[in-house]
């Protein structure tokens, strides 16, 4: 399968494609900003796995202008796509009253347009029967339990959760399944950040199994579906 991951150089990004390294039928193209995190990553998976087919991608999504040229760029690693997992976010913990129109802008950048205009974009290699799963956040979920300064995070979340639900019904024709994931607090370093001193019931190991089975298998059971991953309750 060709696979497609973002925010792929650190936290649960990097554990998704190690996961998904493991079966040598894989072709894995890991997406971040930061090239040196992405070498460092196709090391590890070679080291573990020395079949692994892992391509790094040095790509900063935020970069809309380039958008047009992504297949064309990627169709020199892979001419198709099975498994887009969006996985890229941006967490700022600030008070909404101190909330500012850059940081804003930042968080819904990378949370909601990059994933709009990444699926756009790779609509052409997308074929019958391929998964876009967006990565989402359980403070997306309406009824869910909400943080202060976490605003403009879960706003974007929640419109992520959405794209998801539209998606997946103009995609029919197409029969491609579109899936979103509310994943709830994870020990990354974006949450050490979001929350000093706090500590998550999961960590990026155990997330990354059950994300990178449910993008191979999650179609087989559901589309347009946002789904909880979360053991806080509610």
């Amino acid at each position: 399968m060709n696979i497609i991951v973002t925010g792929a150089s650190k936290g649960i990004g990097f554990e998704i494609v190690k996961v998904l390294a493991k079966h040598k039928q894989n072709h894995i193209v890991a997406i971040s900003r930061d090239g040196k995190s992405l070498q460092e990553l196709v090391s590890e998976c070679l080291r573990m796995y020395p079949a692994a087919k892992v391509t790094p991608y040095e790509f900063d999504l935020a970069q809309f202008e380039f958008y047009p040229f992504i297949v064309q760029r990627l169709e020199t690693f892979i001419h198709t796509c099975d498994i887009l997992i969006n996985n890229a976010g941006n967490l700022v913990n600030k008070p909404f009253e101190k909330f500012g129109l850059e940081e804003f802008d930042e968080t819904f950048n990378v949370n909601v347009k990059s994933p709009f205009f990444l699926i756009q974009a790779l609509l052409p290699i997308l074929g019958k029967g391929a998964h876009i799963v967006n990565i989402s956040s359980i403070g997306g979920i309406q009824g869910s339990k909400k943080f202060p300064g976490l605003a403009a995070y879960s706003a974007s979340k929640g419109a992520l959760a959405i794209l998801t639900e539209v998606l997946a019904e103009e995609f029919i024709a197409q029969e491609i399944a579109v899936n979103c994931l509310a994943i709830g607090a994870v020990q990354t370093e974006m949450f050490k950040r979001a929350f000093p001193g706090s500590k998550a019931l999961q960590n990026p190991e155990q997330i990354a199994h059950f994300i990178a089975d449910f993008a191979v298998n999650g179609p087989k059971y559901f589309n347009g579906k946002v789904v909880p991953v979360s053991l806080a309750v509610p």
